[in-house]
């Protein structure tokens, strides 16, 4: 992985040793993140499906009145909100007792489950929110367990670009989705238009049960069992070094004297004393604070009231035709991937958290704000062509989902799942998740009676979201601290809750203990005999 110290631009990449950047390393975040992957197939596909004829008249919205009929619409989209933030929350304490590998088993077989009830419920509304509902368990459950599992196992100068995967198999499979309604639409007639698209929803929860099959279980939460043999086989073959390599020691020294110091701190591993270590201790609470604060604002970004409803936004823009609107969805989907993937390449790493979601947050506000404009002054109008401002309108959403992929999107789950402490990880990320699935929820439930109620076309809908983008920059400024390059064990120095001043850097070690084999050989060379 040569490449990689051409591209990523920070002081860790440069001291650390290249081996530690291995293809194993890449396939294993990869396997987990189709865990990310459920989430975009789901959104994608549950947008599109609710535009579609067939479905409506399976259902009964085609004979509602509007309001009715995006009410239904927002109950469908919020049952599965419903049960992911119920499977965030119920994910920590399961992982933490039987781990992050047969956690993202559960999270596949819960999925397919979902989908199944989802896919044969011939027009009736309990079998399709029940579905609904367990296929959100599951994508709650792997919210939580892909970032934190990605992180426990990254090596810390790309660790950024390894968890923003996460990021990138969803809006993969938001595109993927995308792609299929449009084509169940074209080529599919009758029922098999809305059944095929969700059942596909299942792939990606065979694909992570095949993937996590040939992973391992984290270093770190076996480390936090005190299996500490286990562990360091696993750490070695992750950084494809030798056990007894200086920076595989350096780094479990560095988690052994972190879990010494939480433990020191409160004592205890029940419920209640993980809950004191998290509240009670200055360090860990801000640190999950802001957690929860960033979830809050990636979601009123506004970026799932498109994902969701972008065929209905389309046509509000102008865009006529079911099958124009699924088309330009389409378009927006591979927006974001290639936003997302250009981000993770060249910016995760190097340009920072800081600055990445400072700067995607003034760019956001400024297309939200563009698309308010146009929709209050220059509305479309029905059966005429779009004019030049809608065109650009267009070009507002396209871009919007480039910026979100250059901060917001993947840099929360960096954030949340690199800064909590060892033993608060899953917890920290935990409430992470399931904030977002509650707000995804508010979102989603408010977003098509918003633009059906607020203002013309629902114009005040857009500048609200700016709104929010614009207040987002000032959050960040005052209270985000930068962590690239920074070491998981680290964070608890960059937060004042512990001291690693005894302790050598990783890199810094490895540095060293390659310097002392170089001058060994030199003095071997100059002193042939002296054995």
């Amino acid at each position: 992985m040569g490449l990689l110290h051409r591209i990523v631009r920070n002081d860790a990449m440069k001291i650390d040793p290249p081996e530690i950047y291995s293809w194993h390393v890449l396939l294993l975040a990869c396997s987990a993140c189709f865990g990310g992957m459920l989430f975009g197939m789901d959104i994608g596909i549950v947008g599109g499906v609710l535009t579609l004829p067939a479905f409506k008249s399976q259902f009964g919205i085609a004979g509602l009145s509007p309001t009715d009929a995006a009410n239904l619409s927002a109950n469908i989209v919020s049952v599965m909100q419903a049960g992911a933030f119920a499977g965030a929350l119920i994910a920590n304490p399961i992982s933490d007792r039987i781990g992050r590998k047969p956690g993202l088993y559960m999270v596949s077989v819960l999925t397919i489950v979902g989908v199944i009830f989802q896919s044969a419920s011939s027009g009736k509304l309990a079998a399709m929110y029940i579905g609904r509902f367990i296929s959100g368990l599951g994508l709650g459950a792997a919210t939580m367990l892909t970032p934190t599992y990605i992180s426990e196992n990254a090596p810390r100068a790309i660790r950024g670009a390894l968890t923003g995967l996460y990021q990138l198999f969803e809006t993969t499979g938001a595109m993927l989705a995308f792609w299929i309604n449009y084509g169940s639409l074209l080529h599919l007639t009758g029922n098999s238009t809305w059944i095929v698209p969700l059942s596909m929803q299942a792939l990606p929860a065979i694909l992570l049960s095949v993937g996590m099959f040939f992973c391992h279980e984290s270093p770190r939460f076996l480390a936090r069992r005190d299996d500490w043999e286990q562990a360091s086989a696993i750490l070695s073959k992750v950084r494809s070094l030798p056990i007894e390599h200086p920076y595989v020691q350096t780094e479990l020294q560095e988690m052994q004297a972190q879990l010494e110091e939480e433990r020191a701190l409160i004592g205890g591993n029940s419920w209640w004393d993980i809950q004191r270590e998290m509240w009670t201790i200055s360090g860990n609470r801000k640190r999950a604070l802001i957690s929860i604060f960033l979830m809050v604002c990636q979601q009123m970004t506004g970026t799932n009231a498109i994902n969701y409803y972008a065929p209905t936004i389309f046509t509000d823009l102008g865009v006529t035709g079911n099958a124009n609107s699924l088309f330009a969805t389409g378009v927006y989907g591979i927006c974001k991937v290639v936003g997302c993937a250009l981000f993770l390449l060249f910016l995760a790493d190097s340009l920072g958290r800081k600055k990445s979601l400072l700067g995607s947050a003034i760019a956001m506000g400024l297309c939200m704000f563009y698309l308010g404009f146009y929709v209050r002054f220059d509305p479309p109008k029905l059966g005429s062509a779009v004019p030049p401002a809608g065109y650009i309108a267009l070009v507002a959403v396209y871009l919007f989902a480039v910026f979100f992929q250059f901060g917001w999107g993947p840099v929360c789950w960096i954030y949340v799942s690199e800064i909590p402490t060892a033993r608060l990880r899953g917890l920290n990320v935990s409430l992470a998740a399931a904030t977002q699935w509650l707000f995804n929820f508010v979102v989603a439930r408010a977003t098509p009676v918003m633009l059906t109620t607020v203002g013309n076309a629902g114009y005040g809908t857009y500048f609200i979201f700016g709104s929010f983008c614009f207040a987002m920059f000032f959050f960040v400024w005052f209270f985000i601290p930068e962590t690239k390059g920074i070491s998981l064990e680290r964070m608890d120095e960059l937060f004042g809750v512990a001291d690693f001043k005894n302790i050598e850097d990783v890199g810094v070690a490895a540095q060293h203990a390659e310097q002392e084999k170089a001058h060994e050989i030199q003095i071997e060379r100059l002193n042939p005999h002296s054995a």
